[in-house]
């Protein structure tokens, strides 16, 4: 494999151990509006745009999800998901990850298919400032995952070819993302995906954990 020169990480379930209270936020969310989904499926839908979610849960449920609605439910999910940020912390080796890449003068940015609202909560567990961090949020970009738009966005702001990037993300809407735009999709276990999973979807390796990728940082990548 040939050198890649920049790392485009996804954020909920890469770098922060976040899904779980994700889910939980959607789910109290949209009970609070009487649309009845497990949060199994919920889940599965975890790393996507909150639009594009709520477009397939309309889909699913056979409900019609207003403008409105889906504007309520995107500020209940921020408000549910706030109350839970005690609880959001740096998933095993994240920091030292980020550490290490930057002494080695890697590039990387944070692309994240949440708002700036949520992507700060995350960013303050890894001991990062948006106005310190490369950092690409929904809000950046016309069209959230699958879509490749968020890595391309950020493979522009580190001023590198999409195809010399690699896409670290826990879930298929990333390696899926990654596929669509050339870059080299890496996935982690650690927002509940498994293996096959993620190598249906694109993923060229998979590890557990941000630690387990620091590791073995030298099978993805040499330093330019």
């Amino acid at each position: 494999m040939r050198p890649q020169t920049a790392f485009l990480f996804d954020l909920d379930g890469t770098l922060t151990d976040s899904v779980y209270q994700n889910v939980s936020a959607w789910k109290e969310a949209l009970d609070s509006e009487n649309i009845p989904l497990a949060m199994w499926r919920i889940h599965r839908k975890i790393g996507m745009s909150g639009g594009l979610m709520l477009k397939m849960l309309s889909r699913e449920t056979g409900m019609d999800i207003s403008e409105a609605q889906a504007k309520r439910l995107s500020d209940k999910h921020a408000e549910a998901y706030r109350r839970t940020q005690g609880q959001i912390i740096a998933l095993p080796g994240a920091v030292d990850l980020l550490k290490a890449l930057t002494e080695q003068d890697f590039k990387w940015c944070i692309a994240t298919s949440g708002e700036m609202e949520t992507a700060e909560i995350n960013l303050r567990a890894l001991d990062l400032k948006p106005d310190q961090s490369n950092l690409v949020t929904r809000s950046d970009v016309t069209y959230g995952k699958p879509d490749p738009d968020l890595f391309l966005a950020a493979a522009r702001k580190l001023d590198t070819p999409i195809e010399e990037c690699l896409v670290i993300g826990d879930a298929i809407w990333d390696m899926l993302a990654a596929r669509r735009c050339k870059a080299t999709g890496i996935g982690v276990l650690s927002g509940g995906y498994d293996i096959s999973e993620l190598e249906r979807a694109g993923a060229l390796r998979v590890y557990e954990d941000p630690l387990a990728l620091l590791n073995h940082l030298d099978e993805i990548a040499t330093p330019s």
